[in-house]
């Protein structure tokens, strides 16, 4: 089991590492170029190439991704509560409670501990939480709806092609199918090392909140998943998914929003600093729960 959970975590954690040290020396990283180049090309092209490749009953699909939908909407509740409790800025730390990180961090972790079925059923929990956050969390940090910021994201338009192939049993052309696994091929350790060179530019400006809302996005993301994977019967994969990507820190991404709109980013860099380092730590104990399920379960 040691040497399992070192063959998910290391790469991890290793890539992560080069885009830290990268920005550390001070060498150029464009990372809105590449950002753009993931979100616009590679995740989309990882979508098609995923669920042509996986094989995964629809149902189970519709199913993990209605179980998403709960988790968030518990921890929206769970973290409106708590941020009216302690008076703080709703707009500021609620996205960080509910917005995870599990595009950079998660992906990776369900490809690796689940392989190509672990990736799609991943890819399905992205693809819920990236359009509430394309959402409500673009509403909640601008204070404005913008259906057409959502409408122009290349994810939701694979989304439904790959919902259509899904549904109509069909299957992408040899040709098609080889180039979106080869560009969706670059989306993950772009992601990685995109986190990496983030997390080096990050600095906690107030410990208190920003370790008390780091715990419960980790720890309160964990039990919300194991609670909800209950409540919908999964079992083997798709349970340790689910858990696996509700655990994940503060999403890199609510930091550039709080930038943008200027909500308090220094707090939200802090969640996402404490939050990130967290995860690390409890990785290790998550991963061998949700691999022990799995082998339980076969």
């Amino acid at each position: 089991m040691f040497e399992q959970l070192l063959t998910i975590i290391d790469p991890i954690l290793l890539c992560a590492a080069v885009g830290f040290f990268w920005a550390r020396r001070g060498l150029d990283y464009p990372v809105d170029f590449v950002s753009r180049m993931v979100m616009n090309i590679g995740a989309p092209c990882l979508i098609l190439a995923s669920f042509n490749e996986a094989g995964i009953d629809p149902g189970l699909l519709g199913k993990v991704a209605a179980a998403t939908l709960l988790v968030l909407l518990i921890m929206m509740g769970f973290g409106a509560v708590l941020i009216r409790i302690l008076r703080l800025r709703m707009t500021t730390f609620l996205p960080s409670v509910v917005f995870a990180n599990i595009g950079n961090m998660g992906l990776p972790l369900c490809y690796f501990a689940f392989g190509e079925a672990g990736l799609a059923l991943g890819l399905t929990v992205f693809l819920v939480v990236f359009t509430l956050q394309m959402s409500v969390g673009l509403v909640l940090a601008s204070g404005r709806v913008n259906v057409m910021e959502l409408l122009k994201q290349p994810v939701l338009w694979a989304t439904a092609a790959a919902v259509a192939m899904i549904l109509g049993d069909w299957a992408l052309p040899a040709w098609l199918a080889n180039t979106t696994r080869l560009l969706g091929d670059i989306t993950i350790p772009l992601m990685l090392i995109t986190l990496g060179v983030s997390l080096a530019s990050l600095r906690v400006e107030e410990w208190k909140h920003s370790l008390l809302f780091s715990f419960v996005r980790v720890a309160g993301g964990f039990c919300a998943g194991w609670l909800v994977a209950e409540w919908f019967g999964l079992e083997g994969v798709e349970r340790g998914v689910l858990i696996l990507q509700s655990s994940m820190p503060v999403a890199v991404f609510n930091y550039l929003l709080a930038l943008r709109y200027k909500r308090e980013p220094g707090e939200v860099a802090g969640m996402v600093l404490l939050s990130t380092l967290l995860a690390f730590l409890s990785l290790p104990l998550v991963v061998a729960y949700v691999l022990l399920l799995s082998l339980i379960h076969i």
